[in-house]
């Protein structure tokens, strides 16, 4: 029988994460990082099953190069690290979850040998001493939790020196013993200082010089951060804004700038991304934008929560539109303004009547 690679991912942190922070976010931000993961196997690995906290992938009958499999860990350290600086940059939620994602760190556990398979209800995935092995090199005496491990019987098969070093990699040995006998690995601790973290996209922080085009404010017997919540989390929109078909969004996705969603109203679909404004020191806020909006060019809403308590905020809602030609301008004087205005009031008690019945 041919030997085959065996492959996890695992992300380290992940149960201190979930127990002490909010719930929701915390799953949703591990969905994501697992999906980047994911998304980061460019070696065709056979993915086995999802283990809550980690991926189980394989390579059947085959194992990839010493330059392969190393690019391989570099790109998914590389795409973890990345994704975790995107939500730190574009965060625009307060909670714990999404404040301490950051933190969380990156294993990887590589090894190899002769697989056997046991098919459950269809599915077909690895079974045998070598799972076990595997799974038993994360329970390991390495003194951190930002590493890849290389088991020495993978290392000398692909011919990976004991002591490799690169940008990246600096190997040492190891070895722990389980069930009284000891396995001997390889191990390099990642320094994400030394990834090339991958570009992405940061949304600007919108500014005005002029005043907005509406306002409405109210207060909320809610707390701030609660109620930063109901207005960002698109899966309560339906409750509280009126006349939209449907809210097509990430539901797997915590809201951060730059995040997209679309509203289809009357079978138009009108897209929207989020923004943000600079406000007082300790307001909340959250802005969307749209550029295909009926009557205008463009329209920027943005939301600044106050706390006035613990247990309430006031909302103020401030619109801006953008209109290029003397007719557009005519219509928003004549009718869009108005229109704009009975919208996000209704919006607004909408949103008080929906806090209402959740308390």
């Amino acid at each position: 029988m041919s030997k085959s690679l065996l492959f996890i991912p695992d992300i380290s942190g992940f149960t201190k994460f979930v127990q002490t922070t909010e719930v929701e976010h915390s799953q949703h931000v591990i969905s994501e990082l697992l999906e980047v993961l994911i998304d980061a196997n460019t070696q065709e690995l056979e993915l086995a099953e999802i283990e809550g906290d980690a991926l189980f992938f394989y390579k059947e009958d085959e194992i990839p190069s010493q330059e392969r499999l190393l690019a391989q860990i570099e790109t998914m350290f590389t795409a973890f690290h990345s994704h975790l600086k995107l939500l730190e940059k574009n965060r625009i939620c307060p909670c714990n979850a999404c404040a301490s994602a950051p933190k969380l760190q990156l294993k990887v556990v590589a090894h190899c040998g002769e697989l056997q398979y046991i098919a459950v209800k269809g599915n077909r995935k690895p079974f045998g001493q070598q799972v076990i092995e595997t799974h038993r090199l994360l329970k390991n005496s390495i003194d951190s939790d930002n590493y890849v491990l290389i088991s020495k019987k993978l290392a000398k098969e692909i011919g990976l020196p004991i002591y490799y070093y690169s940008k990246v990699f600096r190997f040492k040995e190891g070895k722990d013993s389980y069930d009284d006998k000891e396995v001997e690995y390889i191990y390099a601790l990642i320094d994400k200082e030394k990834l090339s973290l991958n570009e992405f996209s940061q949304a600007k922080k919108v500014s005005f010089n002029r005043s907005p085009d509406l306002i409405l404010d109210k207060q909320f017997p809610i707390p701030a951060a609660e109620l930063l919540e109901l207005i960002t989390n698109y899966k309560y929109r339906h409750q509280w804004v009126n006349g939209v078909d449907a809210f097509e969004f990430n539901e797997n996705e915590v809201t951060r700038l730059g995040t997209e969603h679309v509203c289809v109203i009357n079978g138009k679909h009108l897209n929207f991304v989020t923004i943000t404004k600079k406000v007082d020191p300790g307001v909340l806020v959250y802005g969307e934008m749209t550029t295909n909006p009926p009557g205008v060019d463009a329209l920027y809403q943005f939301y600044s929560l106050t706390p006035l308590s613990q247990t309430s905020c006031n909302l103020k809602s401030e619109v801006y539109w953008e209109a290029r030609s003397l007719f557009k301008k005519l219509i928003i004087f004549l009718f869009v303004r108005r229109i704009f205005k009975k919208n996000t009031q209704q919006a607004l008690d909408g949103l008080y009547r929906f806090v209402a019945d959740k308390r």
